[in-house]
């Protein structure tokens, strides 16, 4: 009997072993949270009113989800994954899309309700990372990444001044990633009880316990 090949391990899900904080995938995680101001700034002018600033801002929105895919790829393909990277890509996610729904909010493309669940969710998972962060870290998932690709491009076509059949496709973009969003901030919460049940932090811990017995 033939047996499916085994799943190739994601290098992002182990500890980093001697690898440098300071390569390429890192610089451009840390080039996407420095394009946040700038985006922000150019989705916020004259209101949001302004044609012009939205397609540039739109254009400053898809360079830094660009640099999200790439540097992904670029850290499992050179063995650059790092702690360090583990921890920040997410943060800078969650920087961008947080100015950009907080934006969208301010200029009355996007209701308030739906900014405020994605963003609690965002928060939330953020400060679970941390709180688990002893016992290990937590890379983003694949329905993490899908929730990210959707919440990318509903977001990019609200940026832009869209009207009729586009705006209806971004709307349902958009149902479709808070759906999503709040599913995967569930099954983070899962994840995170497992790994701090079954890592070695606490597997020592327990050993003391039962020595102390």
């Amino acid at each position: 009997m033939m047996h499916p090949p085994a799943a190739t391990p994601d290098p992002a899900a182990h500890p980093s072993d001697g690898v440098s904080n300071w390569n390429v995938a890192n610089y451009l995680t840390m080039l996407r949270i420095a394009l946040v101001p700038v985006f922000g700034w150019l989705l916020l002018a004259d209101g949001g009113e302004s044609d012009g600033m939205r397609i540039a801002a739109f254009a400053v929105f898809a360079v830094a989800s660009l640099t999200d895919r790439i540097d992904g790829d670029l850290a499992r393909a050179r063995g650059l994954v790092t702690d360090f990277g583990k921890v920040v890509d997410p943060i800078a996610d969650k920087a961008l899309m947080g100015m950009a729904l907080i934006g969208l909010s301010l200029i009355d493309e996007v209701p308030w309700w739906i900014t405020v669940v994605i963003l609690v969710r965002e928060i939330g998972v953020t400060l679970l990372r941390f709180a688990v962060i002893r016992h290990g870290v937590m890379p983003a998932s694949r329905g993490g990444k899908l929730k990210t690709a959707l919440q990318a491009f509903a977001i990019g076509l609200f940026v832009l001044p869209l009207e009729g059949v586009l705006h209806g496709i971004a709307w349902v973009l958009m149902v479709a990633a808070l759906v999503v969003t709040v599913v995967t901030g569930v099954d983070y919460v899962f994840r995170a009880v497992q790994l701090r049940r079954n890592s070695e932090r606490t597997a020592a811990r327990r050993a003391r316990r039962r020595s102390h017995r």
